[in-house]
């Protein structure tokens, strides 16, 4: 048969796999080609192809190829901690969150977990790799995925699978395990070489490579604030009874969605109002700097801690180093030409320092106002000054970094790192990536806002994410604080506004998969209204409705 790469036509056996075809091109690349695109589709490798097909190749370094890798790695991990500790002594394995570039995973039965255990199960997982298992996949109908699910005592799945409208599921196996995955698989496990496991805080870390380097598995480096943030977000959560999506529905179902939503809103209250306290308590603090990633909800948050800084007794004012950006023309380009806003030279530092050392020595100053339609720095006309009691809550990407604010010191600054990391996972073994919550946020409000489509903003995330890993990961340990604006409810409620949006990318678009990828995330949940969510949630950035000028 012929089949079509790179609009040049090529002869195979009419049984060829896909496996067998990515062998033949893999000269052409330079990572491991783990994935395949057949007429437009995604498809594994243990797929055969029709005649005339065109053909493309995903690897480790492509997001999708990398997600891949992961998802089949954590598999391989699961079926090892069985064969290693056996089944019967398995109450359940968790997969949390991701961390540095790993999973976190706890283990609860007749086991004790530790650094002698992660390098069994580690031997264990090489053993099979050598061994090139088969991960293969079958479509079963949804009551029998259940039934499977049920004997293998994965309640968790059983659940998820209850209210879900889709009559297939896709069942993998792996040396004899059964198990449910939230997209694509390797062909088997001889493409996961690369992998370490490391014990820590009780549980497992599977350490795997990046992006970048996708034959480089760096040393573990445990992100401790993040780490307590992420365990207390599930925490809260799970004083909610909510671990996962089946257990959200469920809430939904029985009309307790109020409930969930009165008690994860009163919790960020809580939250902030004990991170008011702590400012207040810090007598030196005069700046409060505010950063996190895109659609962390940091305008919104910002607001909320102004007010509640307001019943500490405090004066708060507001500001936004956005408003120091230079003039447009003078901002510098990366390498295809697009201004570079993320980047800290983008703002005017010394300008910025200038202003906040003389309001800390009790001067006032003329702060700026960037004019977004004309891209230049102008006077706002506001004066501001910074007499006892006054205190200054700043927001922006570079906030944690101490390149922005050299000439303060460290006393007069408390920084506050917010991001919104899922609490839920879609059950015990597929995990909802916080990336994925912030995407899915900036689709709603991109539209609502700028009237961007789903596939605009869909073009431009990497972009995003670029400059979130340039800017703002690498400083987010010098908080003071993190906090963690995701609600256990928000999904079900974005879902309304997003799946339209995400609908509307065309199938010939770049970003056509990736709105499938989130397209079938939201199906998992029932649908919410916005009715219960308070005016001052920070949904409502985003969903619209809020009471605040944001």
């Amino acid at each position: 048969m012929t089949i079509f790469y790179k609009n040049e036509p090529y002869e195979f056996a009419e049984d060829t796999t896909l496996h067998e075809m990515a062998e033949y091109f893999q000269h052409e690349y330079s990572a491991p080609i783990i994935l395949a695109s057949v007429d437009g589709k995604l498809k594994e490798l243990f797929h055969k192809v029709p005649e005339g097909a065109m053909i493309s190749f995903i690897t480790i370094r492509d997001k999708i190829g990398h997600k891949t890798y992961q998802r089949s790695c954590s598999m391989l991990f699961f079926v090892a901690a069985e064969r290693v500790i056996g089944k019967e002594k398995i109450k359940r394995i968790v997969l949390h969150f991701s961390i540095d570039d790993g999973f976190y995973y706890t283990i609860e039965g007749d086991v004790k977990v530790n650094a002698a255990l992660a390098a069994a199960i580690e031997k264990k997982m090489r053993a099979m790799v050598e061994a090139d298992l088969p991960i293969t996949k079958r479509s079963v109908g949804t009551d029998q995925a259940r039934s499977i699910f049920r004997r293998q005592g994965f309640h968790d799945k059983e659940k998820l699978f209850s209210t879900r409208l889709a009559s297939r599921v896709n069942v993998y196996t792996l040396d004899g395990y059964q198990d449910y995955y939230y997209g694509y698989m390797t062909v088997s496990t001889g493409y996961l070489r690369n992998f370490k496991l490391f014990y820590y805080r009780k549980g497992i870390v599977l350490q795997m490579p990046n992006m970048v380097e996708p034959d480089v598995v760096h040393q573990f480096i445990p992100e401790r604030q993040f780490f307590k943030t992420q365990i207390e977000g599930e925490e809260w959560a799970a004083r909610q009874d909510i671990a996962n999506i089946g257990d959200l529905n469920e809430k939904i179902i029985r009309g307790n969605l109020r409930d969930v939503i009165l008690f994860s809103e009163a919790l960020q209250e809580e939250r902030i109002a004990r991170l008011a306290a702590k400012i207040k308590a810090r007598k030196d603090v005069k700046f409060v700097m505010i950063a996190g990633p895109s659609s962390s909800g940091k305008t919104t948050f910002s607001q909320r801690l102004c007010i509640q800084l307001t019943a500490q007794g405090l004066r708060p004012h507001y500001i936004g180093v956005d408003n120091y950006f230079i003039d447009r023309a003078k901002i510098p380009l990366d390498e295809e030409g697009n201004k570079r806003y993320e980047d800290l030279e983008a703002v005017d530092v010394e300008l910025f320092n200038e202003h906040m050392t003389e309001l800390l020595g009790g001067g006032t100053v003329s702060l700026p106002r960037f004019d977004f339609i004309t891209g230049l720095q102008v006077d706002s006309g506001e004066k501001l000054s910074l007499p006892d009691g006054d205190i200054l809550v700043i927001e922006g990407i570079h906030c944690l970094n101490d390149d922005l604010s050299p000439r303060l010191p460290a006393s007069s600054k408390f920084k506050v790192y917010i991001s919104a990391l899922t609490q839920l996972n879609i059950d015990d073994h597929n995990r909802i990536p916080s990336s994925e919550g912030r995407l899915i946020r900036r689709i709603v409000r991109d539209h609502r806002t700028r009237g961007y489509s789903a596939a605009d903003t869909l073009s431009m995330w990497s972009k995003v994410r670029e400059g979130e890993e340039r800017n703002i990961f690498p400083h987010q340990e010098n908080a003071d604080v993190f906090f963690n604006s995701a609600l256990p409810y928000e999904a079900a409620v974005l879902k309304l506004y997003a799946q339209p949006l995400l609908f509307q990318v065309p199938r010939d678009h770049p970003q056509y998969h990736e709105a499938l990828h989130l397209l079938k995330f939201l199906d998992y949940f029932i649908t919410a209204p916005l009715d219960d969510v308070p005016t001052n949630s920070i949904l409502r950035e985003f969903c619209g409705g809020g009471c605040f000028r944001l």
